[in-house]
């Protein structure tokens, strides 16, 4: 049986402990905005990466926007290097062209410039028009890229599930790269696992009332932690 992934959004050090104590695989940090929010300040990203063994990855976003200007690109180019000298297993990006269809030159560029480094297409994907071509253009080849974060649509798993999880069970490719987020829920699993998915992505869920103003639980984590392990040994 291959364990599942369990990646939990941080926004500070005291989320650290109840991700640790409730058996998360690794950390997503950024800080809140827009979307999928933006690069956090150096030193709560130090201060996250320093309070964990567990890996971290860190947003490389500086706008509000899914797209960058050069000038912009030079800026990420200098965060992600720091964060990696920081201590970050990887980082977090994802652009779209004015078509609305995967920046395959801009990402492909970032992720060669911070050569060797991991990293996560966040949920932009779930903008473009043409999902199924876009996931082509993701599971054809980027340099470092390990999964993509998805809901399936901009409102979430809510509306998206089914056709994510269509996606999967039609593409081993893309269940391999798939990190469901944005409104999982518990039910959801054990199918996702059976398409081959073995990553997921959680985050108000492990917070006291859902909401950012608490911190992540251990329970709740450990919770989720449960359900994964439960569901990849069923689908082994």
């Amino acid at each position: 049986m291959s364990r599942g992934l369990l990646e939990v959004a941080v926004l500070h050090a005291r989320d650290v402990p109840g991700c640790e104590r409730g058996g998360a695989d690794r950390l997503s940090l950024a800080v809140e905005g827009e979307g999928e929010g933006r690069t956090p300040d150096l030193a709560t990203a130090a201060s996250v990466i320093r309070a964990t063994a567990l890996p971290v990855r860190v947003m490389l976003r500086l706008n509000d926007t899914l797209t960058t200007t050069g000038g912009e690109f030079v800026r990420l180019v200098g965060l992600g290097e720091e964060l990696v000298s920081l201590g970050a297993e990887g980082v977090e990006f994802g652009f779209l062209d004015a078509d609305l269809e995967v920046d395959v030159e801009t990402c492909r560029a970032l992720a060669s410039a911070l050569p060797g480094v991991p990293w996560t297409f966040h949920r932009g994907i779930d903008r473009v028009l043409e999902p199924a071509r876009s996931w082509r253009h993701l599971t054809a080849g980027l340099p470092g890229l390990s999964a993509v974060r998805s809901g399936g649509s901009p409102q979430g798993l809510t509306h998206g599930y089914d056709d994510l999880l269509a996606l999967a069970e039609a593409d081993p490719d893309v269940a391999r790269l798939l990190m469901p987020a944005g409104g999982l829920l518990p039910e959801h699993v054990p199918w996702l696992l059976r398409a081959g998915v073995r990553q997921l992505h959680v985050d108000v869920q492990v917070r006291p009332g859902a909401t950012t103003r608490s911190y992540v639980d251990a329970d709740f984590v450990r919770s989720w932690r449960l359900i994964l392990d439960d569901a990849a040994s069923r689908s082994a």
